[in-house]
């Protein structure tokens, strides 16, 4: 018996690469598209894994269903490993992705290629409505571009070349991207985590089973 999956995220991007990689695993996922009213914990980790777990557990405690979350990034040699954990918000709280590859550009201009190394990490948390967590990580490593290329992608992608494939991220093709990305080894990383806790029914109760949630503590999002 299995059970659904829940990826603790409202990005449409992420949603599909994870969805793509989990494909044979025989797993329902479903993301929080389906539950409006969960709200996602503040990212005050120091870590990606911190953040990663502080989604995935609050989201686990608000649904009882067991829950997925990424949490990635880009760190560049050259900034020191900013943008870090604010990848999403290194041009503000609100920024977009133009306004984030804006900036890195920005702060890049004039660093020569020897100096512009980067890699993507990607820590992904899976956790369950008892609280048990499990972690993995996966990097990715190339080098920040001089100019935004492809269409693909999201985020950074269009800035993030890969030597040993001669291609930004939004060049690539999705599937190769799904092999090659740091989200994608975190993913494998995990991927017989998440197959043995939710297809073996000794550890679903009869609350996990309807995806009744437990009663959460105040603040926790729900």
């Amino acid at each position: 018996m299995s059970q659904k999956l829940l990826l603790a995220t409202r990005n449409s991007g992420k949603v599909r690469e994870l969805r793509a990689l989990l494909e044979g695993t025989g797993i329902d996922v479903t993301d929080l598209t389906e539950f409006p009213h969960v709200v996602l914990p503040e990212e005050t980790g120091q870590t990606f894994a911190e953040n990663a777990v502080l989604k995935a557990a609050s989201v686990a405690a608000c649904t009882g269903m067991w829950a997925l979350a990424d949490d990635s990034g880009l760190e560049v040699e050259a900034l020191g490993g900013a943008p870090g954990v604010r990848s999403a918000r290194f041009a503000g709280d609100n920024a977009t992705d133009a306004d984030n590859n804006a900036l890195l550009l920005q702060k890049l201009a004039g660093v020569p290629e020897d100096r512009r190394g980067a890699r993507f990490v990607s820590a992904v948390a899976l956790c369950g409505p008892d609280g048990e967590c499990v972690v993995r990580e996966g990097y990715c490593y190339g080098f920040v571009a001089r100019a935004p290329k492809g269409s693909g992608g999201f985020g950074y992608d269009p800035l993030f070349y890969v030597p040993d494939e001669r291609r930004t991220y939004a060049e690539l093709p999705p599937e190769r991207k799904n092999q090659i990305s740091h989200r994608a080894r975190a993913l494998m990383a995990i991927r017989q985590d998440i197959v043995e806790k939710l297809t073996s029914t000794g550890r679903l109760t009869a609350q996990e089973q309807t995806g009744g949630g437990k009663p959460v503590p105040e603040g926790a999002g729900c």
